[in-house]
């Protein structure tokens, strides 16, 4: 039997529509075991791929001892709309608003064009719509206020995640060494200077968000799953106005004399707190920026600096007094070599005390004199001083002292005589100022910090106290000798050039060789010289200790002409702008001065006076007063004041003026700056509510 055409043709229509079926079928369980999807003919916009990604925090600020800021992060912000999400109504109402506002905000695009722009949008479906990228904070709070967006992001569409977060220095290259960073790479994390040293406190913690797939690349949908944890405040111990005096003067040092690098910093003598340090070093184009941290990474010898630590290891041996004389006959041969004075033919006849004042080679044949048969004790003592030692700071990169010992390859017959006098002996200026400071500090050794607190807002969360590595480093009597020998320097010896007009310091010279690159010591016209100065002000009640280290200067080489100017530039400057300084200066002082004081608010008066330690005569009670000097005090008198009277504004400041005419109800027009010398209307006329007094203000 023949079967039909007609009936072979229906049956594989039939068969291939089951076909197709199955295979529909099929795919459609595929992707919904795949991604959840309900019908695979839907278009690709309207897929949804999901996945978590990270919010980067903000990272912390780093401030200086006053709050100012060094390093602080600023973020930037990409803002998007998706304006699916906004109902009908709302939109409808709208949508003119929110163009208008946003090209009030962002001037690419005029009002109209806006509108246009997102209305084409709606209509197409789209979920992420570019209104602007990299905004600041500023202007997203703004976008957050227009109409539509300030309904969020669920109801008004907007979508304002963080982009980037941008680490700023304000202060450019000021400290910017010191300061730091945080590198990560594939394999590791490089940590530099305070940042760093805290970065678990700066870092923060990551937050996390859901993104979705969309044309090809991952947007954030505004769901947060976990909010990021910004990183705390880390509070330096640096003093801005003395790192810019610092800063400053050392460049100009440089300028003048040339240099490799050179280093200043400055200390608290009684808590080892950096107030300020500054790190110059010679680039390719001649300028001179924070390239390298040489205060705590390099080595070089102190040279006479060193004086100060082998006078005192004699003096605590009774090895010698102060007071014993010795011949400076300008050289001194030990074996096949000699140490030689900056003066050929010597000082003569002096003592030593003179001896170190004019910073004479002598005192090596005093050192190897007496210690040539027990160098050990000798190095025992440098032990003591802390000089032997790191310093143990928490910023990295910090180098360990090297020096010889007995029995070491590089010790020989003259090694006592070379370390004496800052040779064979290798320290970081920072471990040579810290040494120096404990002197100034009665032999108490700090351990310099940089970093006092970290804060979460207002709120400590870490507090570093000043940390003592020795009590006491030398006796006080020995102490005591070494201060008032380097308060000679400054009057009597290589440091008379410097001596302060306004107070006194001490301080120690320091002059060495070093190598002149590839080329070694070299010749005569190829040597290359450190200068130093290391020393502590004011004399009599230290505050601060400084040290400043230039390296290589081609125009000059001596440590009190090339180092010691900028210390006592550094010295005079701090002076002269810190009001606590001159308080601690001058705290013996007998003399009395009384401010002038305006006429004014008694609470206001009152308190400024407390706060001043300012004597008072006191009469009365009132709210408002008169003042005047009288004798050691400032005298306070009551001024009665009436609301239906012209006030007497003679005297006050221009805030008190203005509130007791105003209560009046009167106004003023003011004139000039300062305390109120003139008024138009004379006191206790008849107050005229809407009436005008001119007032005229000179500074006193």
């Amino acid at each position: 039997m023949t079967i039909p055409k007609g009936v072979i043709l229906r049956v594989y229509l039939v068969y291939f529509a089951i076909v197709i079926v199955m295979i529909l079928v099929l795919v459609k369980s595929f992707s919904i075991i795949m991604d959840g999807r309900d019908n695979i003919f839907t278009s690709s916009s309207d897929k949804i791929q999901q996945r978590s990604a990270e919010i980067t925090p903000r990272r912390g600020e780093i401030l200086d001892a006053k709050a100012n800021p060094l390093v602080t992060s600023v973020a930037f912000y990409d803002i998007y709309m998706d304006p699916v999400t906004v109902e009908e109504e709302l939109w409808n109402k709208e949508i003119g608003r929110l163009s208008q506002g946003l090209a009030e905000i962002f001037q690419g695009k005029s009002a109209r064009e806006f509108e246009e722009y997102l209305r084409n949008a709606r209509a197409k479906k789209r979920r992420y719509v570019l209104i602007d990228k990299k905004v600041t904070n500023e202007t997203r709070k703004k976008v957050r206020q227009l109409p539509i967006f300030e309904k969020g992001r669920f109801k008004g569409g907007l979508i304002d995640n963080q982009a980037t977060i941008v680490r700023k220095r304000p202060n450019d290259e000021l400290f910017r060494r010191t300061l730091g960073y945080v590198k990560y790479s594939e394999n590791d994390t490089l940590l530099v200077g305070i940042e760093g040293a805290f970065n678990k406190y700066l870092a923060g913690k990551n937050g996390e968000v859901i993104e979705q797939k969309i044309s090809n690349s991952w947007k954030p949908t505004g769901s947060v799953v976990r909010e990021a944890i910004n990183g705390y405040d880390v509070v330096t111990t640096i003093d801005k106005d003395i790192q810019e005096v610092a800063h400053t003067e050392l460049k100009n040092q440089l300028k003048n004399k040339g240099g490799r690098y050179g280093c200043a910093i400055v200390m608290d003598v009684k808590t080892g707190f950096v107030k300020a340090m500054v790190n110059l070093q010679k680039n390719a184009d001649g300028e001179y920026r924070e390239t390298y941290n040489h205060a705590i990474g390099t080595r070089e010898v102190p040279g006479s600096t060193m004086k100060l630590a082998s006078l005192m290891a004699a003096l605590e041996d009774e090895k010698v007094k102060i007071t014993d004389t010795v011949n400076a006959v300008g050289r001194y041969e030990y074996y096949d070599r000699a140490l030689n004075d900056s003066r050929k033919w010597g000082y003569g006849k002096v003592t030593i005390r003179e001896a170190f004042e004019l910073s004479s080679n002598v005192i090596s044949k005093v050192i190897f004199d007496n210690y040539r048969d027990e160098p050990q004790r000798f190095i025992d003592r440098l032990h003591q001083f802390g000089l032997t030692d790191s310093l143990g700071i928490n910023i990295q990169g910090e180098r360990d002292p090297t020096y010889s010992k007995p029995g070491d390859s590089q010790w020989w017959g003259g090694s006592l005589a070379w370390m004496s006098i800052g040779y064979e002996f290798q320290l970081t200026p920072l471990q040579l100022l810290a040494f120096y400071n404990a002197v100034a500090n009665d032999g108490k050794y700090m351990k310099p910090q940089f970093v006092s607190s970290v804060l979460d807002g207002r709120k400590t969360i870490e507090e570093f106290k000043p940390i003592v590595l020795k009590e006491k480093i030398a006796s006080q009597n020995t102490i005591d000798i070494m201060k008032e020998c380097l308060e000679g320097v400054m009057i009597n010896g290589t440091g008379r050039g410097l001596e302060s007009t306004f107070f006194k310091t001490a301080g120690k010279t320091g002059t060495a060789q070093i190598a002149n690159r590839n080329l070694g010591y070299g010749d005569e016209g190829e040597k290359k010289y450190i200068a130093s100065f290391a020393g502590y002000f004011p004399a009599d009640k230290p505050i601060y200790s400084c040290i400043v280290v230039i390296a290589a200067p081609t125009d000059d080489i001596y440590g009190a002409s090339v180092s010691g100017t900028v210390f006592s530039a550094i010295a005079n400057k701090v002076y002269a702008s810190s009001y606590e300084y001159h308080q601690a200066v001058n705290e013996k002082t007998q003399k009395v001065t009384i401010p002038y004081v305006q006429h004014g608010n008694r609470y206001d008066v009152n308190q400024a006076l407390n706060t001043l330690k300012v004597k008072k005569d006191i009469e009365g009670s009132q709210p408002w007063i008169y003042t005047s000097q009288k004798n050691n005090s400032v005298a306070i008198k009551n001024y009665n004041f009436n609301k239906k009277k012209v006030p007497d504004v003679v005297g006050m400041g221009l805030e008190d003026a203005l509130y007791l005419i105003e209560q009046t109800g009167m106004s003023a027009e003011v004139q000039g700056y300062g305390t109120v010398a003139k008024q138009s209307i004379s006191p206790g006329q008849q107050a005229v509510v809407g009436g005008v007094i001119k007032i005229e203000l000179e500074q006193k």
